[in-house]
Parts: structure tokens; C-alpha cells; sequence
């Protein structure tokens, strides 16, 4: 059983409380499911979280706000039991970000299916030639005869290829670099719409190379103002790049777990294996990274649940710190297991191939610490 006493931490109200328990309970009788089709996978997961109820979080209704802490809780317990249904919980609430924070009543109809697991969401951001630096976007979006035509590429898209809807960000021309973008909601059996190739990853999930060649989609399809898909990529990222570090936490608590079984177990030596101090300093160490990290992640979801207008430094703490502590704390959990940490089959094999991705989307390290300064600076 992980370390539960983080709940009592003031961050928390008793309703987030009765959701953990209630979601652990839920994943213990559902989970893990079987990954051989993965596509196949996410389809039944998106479908029993929806049935579950645990999708309504996802997105807000009229006069609702998201609510961080819940959205991290959330990832973070699922991630416990089944990374790839952290995945699929995870996607419904950053497909439809833009249009929970920006969207007009007609787009916001696509929560009544998203958050009842009728429908698969995706975020269509990255390009062959635009990672991390969205302002080189280069996807096009014209406007012609009262509808948008897109022309363009799209990468590393998860749910590429099963998702119902895509929100797309496209080149519509108001201005130079990132003031030249808008956000498109784009549904995905769109009459030019194909996917060039699925990603295989190391971790797998839903992900393809889609290309778009003159998709046309009404005018009301573009979210919120012209040339404003810059700030609402930036705006969806700063609300869900904390639950992007509870992830990476319930990876670190189930190593921790699994690590702390095996030094109970194993003998060595006469003894077993927690008798032994630089055992012991190892457990140590990932307790601490532990504990820094949930700080860091729920400090993050506190003060955007508690009306901050942005979170962006520290948000990009909480990604920055629990991605690459949980990297380590999982390390640590392999090389405690010996040969058994790289088998097949073990837990900590498949948290150290999930956990690595963590550290690269939504912003990979090297940016969140770009971000981090300019914000330190910034206070100067």
C-alpha cells in the first residue's frame, strides 16, 4: 500500500480525500488491463473510465472550473495501477483544455461526449519542425468561402488516428512567429485528414504522423479570437503540465513500492536486503524525492485551484522536478532488483520504459528550466 499521509497535507479538502479512496478502490478491481492491442486498449479505457464517472473532471461545464488538485490525484493514482490508463484519462483532459478554457457553447458540446467517454480527444500541437518552439509552427489555416482549409503536418500525436476530435493549431497569419496562430477544433474523420505513419514508442500508446491537405472546416471551428492559439496552447499547458508531474509520481510510488517489497523479501548475505544500510540510503533517497515532488505538484494545482491567474513557474517546476526525480526513484527501484529489474514482466521494467516520455512532452526538461529562469529573472 503506498504512502497515503500526503492527503493530509492543507492542500487538500476532505471531498479530494474521499475521491483517492474511492479511485484506488476503482483501479484495484479494473486494473491493469491487457496493453496487446493498445488501440484497442484506449478505446475500452476511455470507455470504462467514462462509465465510471472518473472522465467528468476532464472538462468544465457552464459556470464550472477545472480543478487541478483533482485532475493530479486522479493521474496520479491511475498511474499507480496502469500507466496506460493514466494516458487515456490524461488525453481527454488536454484534447479538450482549449475548449473547457476557451471554447464557444456550440464547440463546448464536444464535452457532453468527452466526458462521458463517448468520444476520444487529442491535442494536435507538435510538428516535424516545430517542437518545442510552437512559434515556428508551420501548418496553414486559410480562410475561403466562410471555411478554414487546412494544409499541413502534425507529429508525436497521441491518439493519433482513434481520435474522434482533434483540437489543431494552425498558421492563420495575424502576425509574425507566435502571434500568428489560432486553434482549430477539427473532428477526425475530416475529408482530408490521413495518418502518415503510427509511432512506435519504447512505453506504446496511440501515436501517428498526420497529415492535412485541404481540410476544410467551418468558420466557427477556430477557438476563441484570431491569432490567440499561441496563449491558449500556453494557457492549457500551464493548467495540465502539474498533472504531467503526478504522473511521473505514481510512477515513483509504485517503484518505491515494489522496491520496498523486495528488500523485505530477498535475502542476502544472512539478511535481507533492507538490512542493509547502503540499501537503506537508497530507500531513503527515493522517499525524500518522493515527498519533494508531491510538494511541488500539489503546490502547483493549490494555487491555480486557489484563483492564480497563471501558474507557469510553477507549473514548470512540478514538471521539471517530479519527471526527472521519478526517473530517478525508478532507477534506483531496477538496480535493487538486480537481473529481475530489466526483465519482462516486473513492474519496474515498465515503469522505467514509462516513465522516460515524461520527461520530454508537454515541455520537455531543458524548457521547463528555460521557463523557470526567465521567471526568476522576470521577479528581478
Amino acid at each position: 500500500m503506498p504512502d497515503q499521509s500526503f492527503l493530509s497535507w492543507p492542500f487538500f479538502e476532505d471531498r479530494h480525500r474521499e475521491l483517492a479512496a474511492r479511485l484506488d478502490a476503482w483501479c484495484a478491481a479494473n486494473l491493469p488491463v491487457d496493453h496487446g492491442d493498445v488501440d484497442a486498449a484506449c478505446r475500452g479505457l476511455v470507455a470504462r473510465l467514462g462509465k465510471g464517472g472518473w472522465l467528468q473532471p476532464t472538462g468544465a461545464g457552464e459556470g464550472e472550473r477545472l480543478d487541478v488538485r483533482t485532475l493530479c490525484l486522479i493521474r496520479e493514482t491511475l498511474a499507480r495501477h496502469d500507466a496506460l490508463a493514466d494516458f487515456s484519462f490524461a488525453m481527454q483532459g488536454l484534447g479538450m483544455g482549449a475548449v473547457t478554457l476557451f471554447g464557444s457553447d456550440e464547440q463546448r458540446r464536444w464535452l457532453d461526449r468527452t466526458r462521458v467517454g463517448a468520444a476520444i480527444s487529442a491535442f494536435a500541437l507538435t510538428e516535424p519542425g516545430a517542437g518545442s518552439d510552437v512559434a515556428h509552427t508551420a501548418t496553414t489555416a486559410r480562410a475561403e468561402g466562410g471555411e478554414w482549409v487546412i494544409d499541413g503536418e502534425k507529429t508525436y500525436i497521441s491518439n493519433g488516428g482513434i481520435a474522434d476530435v482533434y483540437v489543431l493549431f494552425a498558421r492563420t497569419g495575424e502576425g509574425p512567429g507566435a502571434k500568428g496562430l489560432s486553434a482549430f477544433l477539427m473532428p477526425g474523420d475530416a475529408a482530408g485528414l490521413s495518418v502518415v505513419d503510427r509511432i512506435e514508442v519504447m512505453a506504446p500508446h496511440p501515436l501517428a504522423h498526420l497529415k492535412m491537405e485541404g481540410v476544410r472546416l467551418p468558420e466557427a471551428a477556430r477557438i476563441g479570437g484570431p491569432g490567440a492559439g499561441f496563449k491558449i496552447a500556453m494557457s492549457v499547458l500551464d493548467v495540465f503540465r502539474s498533472t504531467v508531474g503526478a504522473a511521473a509520481l505514481g510512477f515513483a510510488r509504485r517503484a518505491m513500492d515494489e522496491a520496498l517489497a523486495r528488500a523485505v523479501k530477498v535475502r542476502a548475505g544472512g539478511g535481507a536486503l533492507a538490512d542493509y544500510q547502503m540499501v537503506q540510503g537508497h530507500l531513503a533517497d527515493m522517499a525524500v524525492r518522493i515527498d519533494a515532488a508531491a510538494l511541488l505538484v500539489y503546490r502547483a494545482a493549490w494555487t491555480k485551484d486557489a484563483g492564480a491567474q497563471r501558474v507557469t513557474r510553477e507549473a514548470a517546476m512540478a514538471k521539471l522536478y517530479a519527471t526527472e526525480a521519478a526517473q530517478q526513484v525508478i532507477d534506483m527501484a531496477v538496480q535493487l532488483h538486480g537481473g529481475d529489474g530489466v526483465r519482462h514482466g516486473f513492474a519496474v521494467e515498465a515503469l522505467y520504459r514509462d516513465i522516460r516520455a515524461l520527461r520530454i512532452y508537454e515541455g520537455a526538461s531543458d524548457v521547463q528550466r528555460v521557463v523557470i529562469a526567465r521567471a526568476v529573472l522576470g521577479e528581478r
